[in-house]
């Protein structure tokens, strides 16, 4: 029986899970843009995978109304997440393309869109006092969730961890006499294990959750609210909404790896030391950190060149 696209599709997210042991991150990121492109394109077969309706889907994507936020309605995308939208299909559309299920990968004749990424955002210290009242408030009822939320506010401030790394750390990886908190490599977008240091405020808190949390028997560090289990992308994405509404502070959870680095760097000045804690393959991705630094915080460099010291 001829297979349809759909089942390719969880053929190639098999083969990824198990076989190429693809990050959990990765593949929600493959079955997200499965999903809305077999949505958008709900007639699409293996024959009509073509450069044509592939200019057909991004231009429906482009054209398409969808509610954001507070009911407000938004039209198109930005060109990095055509660029994700691209890279994810790509991948799926190679897979075909070596299984002989297609002959050509339409994307070989379409140019990747390459995004224009701008400044990276950092929260400045009103909104992070914001977004602290904003945990408080949330928590007052519920003890345990309190001292959940703010173990995981303190984490991503100090230790700059992406979302994926924060929501399967698990107990063993906090290791409180060596003060160390361990990344491992499975977690990890770039596949290698790191250590950072424990900040104390950082250890003070998870000591009191950790407490709190005694019963649960789930190795994951993070723990549901409902359930003996971590903390789900849907929990954690819920928790944040919840932190934007009550503190009035727009953000995502990657705004708090960006403060990380730039506060890292105004202290410490220490690109490679960065590289080492963001967990990065290459010190480009780092430097990138450095178009972020206010310019106030160079204002004194400036004023100590003169004349008289130019090479």
């Amino acid at each position: 029986m001829k297979k349809d696209l759909q089942q390719l599709f969880n053929e190639f997210m098999y083969e990824c899970e198990y076989v190429r042991k693809v990050r959990p991150e990765t593949l929600r990121g493959y079955k997200q843009t499965f999903d809305t492109f077999y949505k958008l394109m709900p007639s699409i077969g293996i024959e009509s995978i073509t450069p044509s309706s592939m200019i057909q889907f991004f231009k429906i994507l482009q054209e398409r109304k969808r509610v954001v936020g507070r009911g407000l309605i938004k039209v198109g995308i930005k060109k990095s997440t055509a660029a994700t939208y691209w890279s994810k299909l790509n991948s799926f559309f190679e897979w075909l393309k070596v299984r002989k299920y297609i002959k050509n990968n339409p994307f070989e004749v379409m140019e990747y869109p390459v995004p224009e990424y701008v400044d990276k955002k950092f929260l400045k210290k009103e909104e992070i006092e914001k977004i602290l009242a904003a945990v408080h408030n949330q928590g007052n009822k519920n003890i345990l969730l309190l001292k959940r939320n703010l173990s995981i506010f303190y984490i991503l401030l100090f230790c700059g961890l992406r979302r994926e790394e924060l929501i399967l750390l698990q107990v063993r990886d906090i290791d409180f006499e060596r003060r160390i908190v361990t990344v491992r490599g499975e977690t990890s977008k770039s596949g290698r294990s790191r250590q950072l240091p424990l900040h104390s405020i950082v250890a003070m808190h998870l000591k009191d959750y950790l407490h709190e949390r005694r019963h649960y028997v789930t190795p994951y560090l993070i723990v549901s609210a409902v359930r003996d289990d971590k903390l789900s992308y849907d929990g954690l994405l819920h928790f944040v909404n919840r932190i934007k509404k009550t503190s009035g502070v727009e953000f995502h959870l990657h705004r708090f790896r960006h403060t990380f680095a730039v506060n890292f760097l105004q202290t410490s000045n220490n690109i490679a030391m960065l590289k080492q804690l963001m967990g990065h393959n290459d010190i480009r991705m780092t430097m990138v950190y450095l178009r972020c630094l206010p310019t106030d915080e160079m204002r004194g460099d400036i004023e100590q060149m003169s004349v008289d010291r130019l090479i």
